[in-house]
């Protein structure tokens, strides 16, 4: 069962020895309504060769995993220009619970990066590493501890190195681009110079399924992201080629083809093969996504008149309704813990995000503000929804917790951004 935050720091602190912590991980219950941010202090890197001396790349390395600790939701971190960034800080006077620390030194050609977290109360080491690694890799390395850090407080790996997709009209077309979580490293994906929409990763990340219109039909292409020159149609069949869910096994796909007429749902190879059509003529049906098991996908039928959440059995077919409430119910995205699915639902004039459990029953609403906030995909971890907002005709990708907390703005970037998918995590 899971605890109140304050009894699971009280727990991290009596913890008597590293050894502990390594057979045992706590989950901290971010949904809770009484949960506060566990406080942090990540103080500038040091040097070994040079400990008395602040270095640019000190900063960096420790801003960095302040961003990459702070993203999760549940952590506030210290500003490290507040106490001075030493790493003989007092710590309690600082108020933080934890401290993370980095020392490295240059071996050769490569670093040898040292991290530690430490619980501050007990004096007591959480986790401890030691990476060698060439002098480019430094960033990840970083994150790669924080990640670690992370699934050593809640038993689940971060999503510091995990990346999102998304369509931007930022070059004056809407293409698809790639980004880290920070915005730091944007990609353009297409350059089709033509409307491309829906992009979806293959489950080990490595292609990119998406659908362009620059052939004057809504055609679906893959693109091996190992390379930067080559796309491949894989359905340029007549009508509607959209809007791909791939197998949790990344075998086959399913997506909405309307070469008969309406649009439905089929099983397609992923060479777009067909394999067997899985809804016939009720309604238009979209919008697939996988339950993580495989077992069952969820989708979006109007069937009843009016777009709606429906469950379908991925072997027998067998569909039931989950949603009841709102006038539309759209762009369902099932977690990939199995717990919910979040979807867009237009409510008082808007489009909010709710989410509401596989089995169906009453939907929470995760969002209340101002403008339409649309398409929810979650991170691999679970804890994190990215969606596109518009608030006065700007579109732009926000980030909120699965229980609606913490939103805010993803990326500063020129263009609006639309129709977000997050990967899983990267290899």
């Amino acid at each position: 069962m899971k605890q109140k935050i304050i009894t699971l720091i009280a727990i991290l602190i009596l913890l008597p020895c590293s050894t502990l912590w390594a057979a045992k991980r706590v989950d901290l219950d971010i949904t809770s309504a009484e949960y506060r941010k566990v406080p942090v202090a990540v103080p500038y890197f040091q040097n070994k060769t040079r400990p008395d001396v602040v270095q640019q790349t000190d900063r960096d390395f420790a801003l960095l995993a302040s961003k990459a600790l702070d993203f999760h939701g549940f952590i506030q971190t210290r500003p490290a220009d507040s106490y001075g960034g030493k790493q003989d800080a007092d710590w309690r006077s600082v108020g933080a619970d934890l401290t993370v620390l980095g020392q490295y030194e240059m071996n050769g050609d490569n670093v040898v990066l040292e991290m530690r977290l430490n619980d501050v109360l007990e004096g007591k080491l959480i986790l401890g590493r030691k990476y060698t690694f060439p002098a480019k890799k430094g960033r990840t390395m970083v994150l790669k501890f924080c990640d670690e850090a992370i699934e050593k407080l809640t038993g689940v790996p971060g999503v510091s190195q995990t990346k999102i997709a998304f369509t931007s009209d930022r070059t004056g077309q809407k293409e698809i681009y790639l980004a880290d979580i920070f915005g730091d490293a944007v990609r353009q994906v297409t350059r089709h110079k033509f409307l491309a929409v829906a992009p979806r990763f293959s489950p080990d990340n490595s292609k990119l399924i998406y659908t362009s219109y620059h052939r004057g039909n809504a055609n679906m292409y893959i693109t091996d992201l190992s390379q930067d020159k080559t796309t491949q149609a894989i359905s340029r069949r007549v009508g509607l080629n959209m809007a791909p869910a791939w197998t949790p096994n990344g075998k086959a796909l399913i997506a909405t083809l309307s070469k008969d007429g309406n649009p439905d749902l089929y099983q397609l190879t992923t060479d777009g093969s067909i394999v067997r059509r899985l809804t016939q003529n009720a309604g238009i049906n979209v919008s697939p996504s996988f339950a993580p098991d495989g077992q069952q996908l969820v989708f979006v039928s109007d069937r009843t008149g009016e777009p709606q959440i429906y469950i379908m059995d991925y072997n027998t077919g067998s569909t039931r309704r989950i949603t009841y409430q709102g006038t539309e119910n759209t762009t369902p995205s099932w977690s990939p813990d199995g717990k919910w699915i979040a979807y867009t639902c237009k409510t008082n004039g808007n489009y909010q995000l709710f989410k509401i459990s596989p089995e169906g029953g009453t939907p929470i609403q995760l969002t209340a503000s101002a403008g339409d906030h649309e398409a929810p995909s979650w991170s691999p971890d679970s804890r994190l929804i990215v969606f596109s907002r518009t608030v006065n005709d700007k579109r732009k990708l926000y980030v909120i917790s699965q229980n609606g907390r913490d939103m805010r703005q993803l990326y500063a970037l020129d263009g609006n951004q639309t129709y977000p998918q997050w990967s899983n995590r990267m290899n």
